[in-house]
């Protein structure tokens, strides 16, 4: 199974419109949606090399947006559902305390979110909801996925062919690992 939505996934990336597909994503992940772009970004690259920085341009422009958007979603929760909740359970002062604290380091959260298999999400929201100063929000975010998905991209067109046959004989041990390390970005979160 895991090698039909592999093979699916590269044809896909060949598709006319592969890019559009990329941008969804990369701004849905960015917000609410579950699936990292990396997924369609390495095929796409590994499908046409040429495109590489292009692929990654247009990666990196959805995602931050769709940071924006995430932001804006834990800004205007806060006040509409989390606030009445924390009233409730008089954990205000509590949740003062907690955006204090993540204002101060919320660069260096943005950035580690960014580069990392961490949910990026979790934080695009979380920094709306502290409101964290929306200009180092982006600055960080543009800096973090742009990271990312340029050395991704890059690596992928420099070493492609060599890096498409690991993949393709070690897809399941990877695949394992990316699990892992997703569960281990949410063991994280739990103890920030």
């Amino acid at each position: 199974m895991l090698r039909r939505l592999y093979d699916w996934t590269l044809s896909l990336a060949e598709h006319r419109h592969a890019l559009w597909v990329l941008a969804a994503v990369a701004f849905a992940e960015s917000s609410f949606f579950p699936i990292p772009p990396h997924v369609l970004i390495i095929p796409m690259v590994l499908a046409a090399p040429s495109r590489a920085w292009l692929i990654a341009g247009v990666c990196t422009l959805a995602s931050v947006t769709g940071g924006a958007f995430g932001y804006f979603i834990g800004a205007s929760l806060y006040e509409s559902v989390a606030l009445p909740i924390l009233d409730l359970y008089h954990k205000t002062a509590l949740f003062e305390d907690f955006a204090r604290r993540y204002n101060d380091q919320g660069a260096w959260a943005v950035l580690f979110a960014g580069l990392t298999p961490f949910p990026y999400k979790i934080i695009t929201i979380a920094s709306g909801a502290t409101g964290l100063n929306f200009a180092t929000f982006m600055v960080a975010s543009i800096i973090a996925r742009g990271t990312i998905f340029f050395v991704i991209a890059g690596l992928l067109w420099q070493f492609g062919e060599p890096i498409r046959g690991f993949i393709e004989r070690r897809l399941a041990w990877l695949f394992v690992l990316f699990l892992v390390l997703l569960i281990g970005g949410f063991y994280v979160l739990r103890f920030l």
